[in-house]
């Protein structure tokens, strides 16, 4: 995003502080006189100049979009532009300059600068997210600016920080180099102070450094002060008086080194000074601070990548004609056409054709669903060979596409119980390396060599620089942020990081059935032939018989009829029977199908061989229904809901893990039984109401038991809510996906399966980063201080602590990006 659309992104203080939209430094917008208004808003600059500048030419201070991929352009900066109709076209790369000359007339759009953030919108901090703020600035607890919530990745453009920072990096880093070969060149056969005069040596490190000091690390220091004024200590305050130390002690070493005592002066009688060290160390940490700001920008990229899933334009269907236009001007009710290899366009029914799509980027399931008329398709999904017409029912914010990006971004700013830990020990930690340093300081003035207060300085400055929390802030939001874009394409949604953490916990499983372990939707599964009814007869008579009827099964009858090439007849003089079944006339002649007691009002006989078919059934979990016809009963039919493929290698693989896996259903036992028994579960709980799982639930806590609840139905909230973590199925209620923390896009165990290994995966790697940051400070601030000099002579360079700092940081966020490729 351009300079002027991140000045109403910039940091805001009471004295309404934004950025110049041309050299991007900070303005005052109450004392600037240099102000212009552009499309409506008012932009300050820092002095005509800027102004001037912008006013001749604006449009090179602006980010538009991509007009083929949609990607961010800055105008300024773009090599690839073409002119169409006499307007610019900007581009992201070749590739997309070639596609859009091949053909304008499918790219044509006017471009428009990015919008600021929507009026209204909060702020909050990645790191801590109980901050929220009505204006940007910088968190009061750990220093970092804030984001927009609620913001769309793909229309919040650069990071503005990251921006202000690398522009900050280059100029310190440009200052320091110089600065650097000055004060070192001794030490590498380069006598260049003796060259220059140790006092003309110390003035041009003192101009070298101060512009690095003075205007590059405000930041860094403002965000110091704001520590001190919050009383919320953490790395900017260690990072401000480790160099704002070493700077002040330099500066009155040059411009009045006679009021140091010899303690303070080297063997030819001069005062050292540290400019080197305070600039390098700034450096060194804009560096480590650009770096860990693009590898956050990098775990935006799974929400980024399910945002792309939508095309950008859709197809309209106008009676014989289509019509592309963009997408958000998509409405409810509208018709689209869908072409092979297209991707869905918004969620909606198909009402014309059949095909099949691929869903793995949304559920995680690589093989693709068959669709056909009357079937739902949701937007992102990508199309197979064939072609189908759809109608447009959920477009824009209501599209599940969105809301499981929304549900990710929500997660990923949440927090898990365990950061409770690094907050309890960053608490405690920058006052105690205070204490350290001063602690240092004396021993070193006290009983160091020559010159000690130099030593005692050095040391001190090490300590604050090395010790910087930065890691530790980073250990726990880093890898929730990166797991729950994972997640999100494995087909597992995670609603915060406490439920996350406790999956991984888990040691019972409570699952419903229905909708759960078997698919929600009855299914006709066996066609029994008596005597001498055919499988077709038997058939034809159930599905005209049901095709009047209203009951659940009906509908499993007829399909699984039709099915099997047999479509319903016609039928006279239907009547439903309550609790035995329904009859009526086909062809002249009494036909029913139902129950024993149904078919002794038809006349029909029943035999012993019919008895045992139907207890058989039953015993599989089945609804059995006799059919007959004129006074005969041709046979029978069994309805049963379907268990799901995954059901039982998902079952398999959590018993595996030790986990108790109890099966709490309301249907009867007889039912619920045989289902177990497939399903090779043994703890049953059969004809449980709403509130019998949630006091199950309650109960199996009250053992000190950590329980996991799953199931899809209004049914099961309670029970969901009630758990350490509820898994809602994508497919069910929303009022149990409302009550869960993990949600399961497609609606399996599989899903389960892989939300478990997720969760432990992530807990494991929260412990690595946390071991990391402690292990590293736990070492680093005793060399530091000093410890190995009395033995080695080695005391660390303030220079190389800020390095090792920054090397801290970049090992937890590279091993929390590792969980992208976790395996699922």
């Amino acid at each position: 995003m351009s300079a002027h659309e991140h000045s109403n992104q910039s940091a805001k203080t009471d004295a309404q502080v934004i950025r110049d939209p041309v050299c991007g430094m900070s303005v005052d917008m109450e004392t600037v006189k240099n102000r212009h208004v552009h499309e409506g808003r008012e932009l300050g600059f820092c002095n005509p100049k800027c102004k001037d500048k912008f006013v001749a030419e604006p449009d090179a201070y602006l980010v538009v979009k991509d007009q083929v991929c949609g990607m961010d352009v800055d105008t300024a900066t773009a090599k690839w532009m073409h002119k169409h109709e006499g307007q610019k076209f900007y581009f992201c790369s070749e590739h997309c300059l070639h596609k859009f000359e091949a053909a304008p007339q499918d790219y044509a759009g006017e471009i428009k600068p990015q919008p600021a953030a929507p009026k209204g919108t909060k702020y909050t901090c990645p790191m801590d997210p109980e901050i929220v703020t009505e204006e940007p600035g910088d968190c009061p607890i750990c220093g970092m600016a804030l984001e927009p919530m609620g913001v769309p990745v793909a229309d919040a453009g650069p990071n503005p920080e990251l921006v202000d920072f690398t522009r900050r990096f280059w100029i310190s880093a440009v200052l320091s180099l110089p600065l650097l070969f000055v004060s070192m060149g001794p030490m590498v056969g380069l006598p260049i102070r003796h060259w220059l005069g140790e006092t003309t040596a110390s003035w041009m490190e003192f101009f070298l450094a101060t512009p690095v000091v003075v205007w590059a690390a405000f930041p860094f220091f403002k965000r110091a002060w704001n520590s001190v004024l919050n009383r919320s200590p953490n790395m900017w305050t260690l990072i401000g008086l480790g160099t704002g130390a070493a700077y002040l002690f330099s500066v009155v070493a040059v411009l009045v080194p006679g009021i140091f005592p010899q303690a303070f002066r080297q063997m030819d009688g001069s005062v050292p000074v540290y400019f080197e060290a305070s600039a390098v160390i700034i450096t060194l940490v804009f560096l480590g601070q650009i770096m860990e700001l693009k590898a956050r920008e990098q775990t935006g990229s799974a929400l980024r990548a399910l945002l792309d899933l939508a095309p950008k334009t859709a197809r309209v269907v106008h009676g014989d004609h289509d019509h592309e236009v963009p997408l958000d001007e998509v409405k409810k009710g509208d018709l689209l056409r869908v072409r092979p290899g297209d991707g869905v366009p918004v969620d909606g029914e198909v009402t014309e054709g059949n095909s099949f799509v691929d869903e793995s980027m949304l559920t995680g399931e690589a093989v693709p669903v068959k669709i056909s008329k009357g079937d739902g398709v949701t937007g992102g999904t990508i199309n197979g060979t064939g072609s189908f017409i759809m109608r447009a029912e959920r477009v824009g914010a209501e599209m599940r596409l969105n809301q499981i990006v929304e549900l990710v971004a929500s997660a990923q700013r949440s927090r898990a119980p365990i950061q409770a830990l690094a907050d309890r020990v960053a608490a405690y930690f920058v006052p105690s390396v205070v204490g350290v340093a001063i602690l240092s300081f004396i021993i070193w003035a006290l009983v160091g060599p020559e010159p000690r207060m130099a030593y005692a300085i050095v040391s001190a400055v090490s300590v604050l620089i090395i010790a910087c929390p930065c890691a530790l802030g980073l250990a726990t939001p880093m890898s929730v942020m990166v797991s729950t874009g994972r997640g999100a394409h494995a087909g597992v949604l995670i609603r915060d990081a406490q439920a996350m953490e406790a999956l991984a916990e888990v040691d019972v499983l409570v699952v419903d059935k229905t909708g759960t372990l078997t698919e929600g939707k009855p299914a006709m599964t066996d066609v029994v032939n008596f005597e001498d009814g055919s499988e077709r007869k038997i058939l034809s008579v159930a599905a005209s018989l049901e095709r009047g009827s209203a009951h659940p099964l009906a509908a499993a009858i007829i399909d699984g009829a039709q099915q099997r090439g047999v479509r319903p007849g016609q039928i006279s003089g239907f009547t439903s029977v309550t609790g035995k079944g329904v009859r009526g006339v086909i062809d002249g002649k009494e036909a029913g199908l139902g129950n024993a007691a149904m078919m002794g009002e038809l006349g029909a006989k029943i035999l012993p061989n019919f008895a045992a078919t139907l207890e058989k059934l039953s015993g599989e979990g089945k609804t059995a229904m006799l059919v007959a016809f004129d006074g005969e009963v041709l046979g029978a039919i069994g309805v049963a809901d379907p268990i799901k493929p995954t059901a039982r290698p998902a079952l398999d693989w959590l018993s595996g893990e030790n986990i108790r896996v109890i099966m709490a259903t309301g249907d009867a036992e007889a039912t619920a039984q045989a289902v177990a028994t497939q399903l090779g579960l043994e703890d049953v709980r059969a004809e449980q109401t709403p509130e019998d799982k949630h006091a199950l639930v309650l109960q199996l806590k009250a053992q000190g038991l950590k329980v996991a609840m799953a199931g899809d139905g209004v049914n099961d909230g309670p029970a969901l809510a009630a758990a350490d973590v509820g898994i809602a199925m994508g497919t069910g209620a929303d009022v149990a996906m409302e009550s869960a923390g993990i949600t399961l896009v497609k609606g399996d165990l599989g899903g389960i399966v892989r939300a478990r290994k997720l969760a432990a995966g992530t807990l494991s790697n929260i412990k690595q980063n946390l071991l990391f940051a402690f292990g590293y400070n736990t070492i680093g601030v005793p060399i530091a201080a000093g410890i190995l000099f009395p033995v080695f002579g080695l005391l660390l360079s303030p220079m190389i602590a800020a390095a090792a700092m920054s090397l801290s940081s970049v090992s937890v966020i590279a091993n929390a990006l590792r969980l992208r490729n976790i395996k699922l």
